[in-house]
């Protein structure tokens, strides 16, 4: 028992209260979180259209979210996390149930897009947000539990929203709307917004010091980070797209999708608030080499699947890859981003999410339409294994530029009296 209680406090204990608040948020949002998971099966079978036109509307999905990401970063910062926060989550259940009620093709990829641009805007400023409050040797806990409660809401969501689709597709759309607002109310009653500190830009040999988001854009080791897990994208979203589409071919109903796509939320929750003590005192670089590899591994096996035990054993594979992949990506994102523009630099690696949301969906459908669908899993874990390469690679330098920016920030913090956030600063 005093060891269960330990595991407990070393898990969960210590967290600031809003933390606790933002994770309650996650959570509610993402029990209601049916659209993206069923929006493929929606598309092909209550609309009636191709693959290229369900991935065409999904993809707009992520160009919104590219518009997204971006301005949200910069509203951040500028206007700040609570505002922010709470324009996209009012304006994204208000797209959702007018997505819910459209009607044809370019309708409903309008639609998309619009969701897109407002659900994606509340990434940077939510993990910027968890980043301010949360002080920096508990970050890798706040970000596993955070994911963990992601994924807890997703198993939930996807079992649930299986069933559910086979009533009423408008009803997904719905409970959607409703987690999304309830969300926002709960930062508008609980979450207040995070005092910050500015620090003066200090040059880091090898940058140089712009205005703003061109600073970011200018940070190569940082892009590089940000390309790499474009390509990790590309291959993790075919779950949503692709996915659901290979296994209706085969026969199977959309509530068996929702069935084994739920595993990867069981096993993350399952396993997940043990991973941090599993890869502490190890090399991230090491680690998301490994994760990409278990992952393009658990995707290339979709090649040779056609029953439903045989794709969840898929799901559960990649699934290993993604636990691995999660909380190494999230500290390693916080810790190259510089003082005084989190939003931004969390905007921007959101934005490689969106990329891959606009493209994946696109070019799935045409690989698996015109050079079929062992192609285009083989294609993924081909991609797995390049993505492994590529962080071995670039990761002594990622980690020298965190050490840097720790350094600095050290500095900042031991300054007697920090300098006031100051006006907002021109995107």
């Amino acid at each position: 028992m005093r060891s269960v209680r330990g595991w407990v406090k070393d898990t969960a204990g210590g967290l600031p209260t809003t933390f606790w608040y933002l994770w309650t948020g996650t959570l509610i949002n993402r029990l209601g979180s049916f659209i993206l998971v069923f929006l493929a099966i929606y598309l092909t079978t209550a609309r009636g259209f191709s693959a290229v036109e369900a991935g065409l509307v999904i993809g707009l999905y992520g160009a919104g979210g590219t518009v997204g990401t971006l301005t949200g970063g910069i509203l951040a910062d500028r206007w700040g996390r609570r505002p922010t926060l709470l324009t996209a989550h009012v304006g994204a259940a208000s797209m959702m149930l007018a997505l819910g009620f459209a009607r044809g093709l370019w309708v409903i990829a309008a639609g998309a897009l619009l969701l897109g641009m407002f659900a994606e805007a509340a990434r940077p400023a939510f993990a910027a947000m968890m980043v301010d409050v949360v002080p920096d040797r508990d970050r890798l806990r706040a970000f596993s539990l955070n994911y963990w409660a992601i994924n807890l809401g997703f198993a939930c969501a996807a079992i649930l929203a299986g069933f559910a689709a086979q009533v009423s597709y408008e009803l997904l759309f719905l409970v959607d709307a409703a987690g999304t607002l309830t969300t926002a109310t709960i930062i508008f009653l609980k979450v207040r917004e995070p005092r910050r500190t500015y620090v003066p830009p200090v040059p880091i040999p090898g940058t140089r010091t712009r205005a703003g988001l061109l600073d970011v854009l200018g940070d190569r080791v940082f892009l590089g980070f940000v390309l790499i897990n474009v390509f990790t994208a590309l291959v993790f979203l075919q779950h949503i797209s692709m996915l659901p589409i290979a296994m209706g071919a085969d026969g199977l109903a959309p509530s068996t999708y929702g069935t084994v796509i739920a595993l990867n939320g069981i096993l993350i929750v399952a396993g997940q608030l043990f991973v941090p003590r599993l890869i502490r005192q190890r090399s991230r670089s090491h680690v998301l080499a490994l994760a990409a590899v278990i992952t393009g591994v658990g995707f290339g096996l979709t090649a040779f699947a056609d029953a439903a035990w045989f794709y969840a054993l898929t799901v559960l594979t990649w699934t290993l890859g993604e636990m691995l992949n999660s909380p190494s990506n999230s500290t390693l994102i916080a810790e190259l981003s510089k003082p005084g523009m989190r939003g931004r630099y969390q905007g921007v690696f959101s934005l490689s999410w969106s990329l891959a949301g606009f493209s994946a969906p696109i070019l799935g459908g045409l690989v698996r339409e015109h050079l079929g669908n062992s192609t285009l899993w083989l294609g993924c874990a081909a991609i797995g294994l390049a993505i492994a390469v590529a962080h071995l690679l670039s990761g002594p330098a990622r980690e020298r530029r965190a050490a840097e920016l720790k350094r600095l920030a050290d500095e900042a913090a031991s300054r007697p009296t920090p300098t006031p956030l100051p006006a907002p600063q021109a995107a």
